[in-house]
């Protein structure tokens, strides 16, 4: 059931500091947690500051409880941010790299992967969405999609994708096809993970 007091609007950069306590909230033992906050606030406010950017926060009485994020240009997103906030990037990842220099292989190919992805015009991505958990099933995800997939097609798309592990997420999974996602094919990153990738006509 949606809350009564729950106001979507965009996401300012007032709000990265709030956004990024959801995400290492909802995303516990994940990639991009493990890199860390810094890093987070560098891909937050390099994603407002971005033109083709897209992001909504959900307010409650008690403050920010759930975010989406995006690009309506997927191609080159990376190498957009890189660009104009590389030594940034270099900084915030300077700490996570020297606790595991393992991951700098996967650091590279995260930041570079969109760039090696065919472009589909028309077609943006939903990169990021969390709501803390005990705010949950009380609609807010449904209401950040709707937010970004309105918003989204207001910019000019027709379709907006994005990614979910295949395996151990069948609530996720049952979420994005009950908001009408279809699963257009399936990979293994290099890590092993099977992922889904989902897209929907806006």
């Amino acid at each position: 059931m949606m809350m009564v007091n729950l106001r979507i609007r965009f996401m300012g950069r007032e709000d990265v500091s709030a956004v990024i306590h959801v995400h290492l909230s909802s995303f516990l033992n994940f990639f991009l947690s493990f890199l860390g906050a810094a890093f987070l606030r560098e891909l937050y406010n390099g994603t407002l500051i971005d033109p083709s950017g897209i992001g909504f926060v959900a307010e409650n009485e008690e403050g920010i409880c759930g975010f989406v994020t995006g690009t309506t240009q997927p191609s080159g997103f990376y190498r957009r941010l890189l660009r104009n906030r590389w030594w940034r990037f270099v900084f915030a990842s300077i700490s996570p790299v020297l606790k595991r220099p393992s991951i700098i292989p996967r650091l590279i190919r995260a930041l570079s992967m969109p760039e090696k992805a065919k472009k589909q015009d028309g077609r943006g991505t939903l990169m990021s969405i969390a709501v803390l958990p005990e705010m949950k099933g009380k609609g807010i995800g449904k209401a950040l999609v709707y937010a970004f997939l309105k918003d989204a097609a207001n910019r000019g798309l027709q379709q907006v994708d994005l990614l979910s592990d295949r395996y151990n997420n069948d609530d996720v999974n049952a979420f994005y096809k009950g908001l009408g996602f279809r699963c257009e094919r399936q990979f293994t990153t290099p890590e092993g993970r099977v992922m889904n990738e989902y897209v929907i006509e806006v």
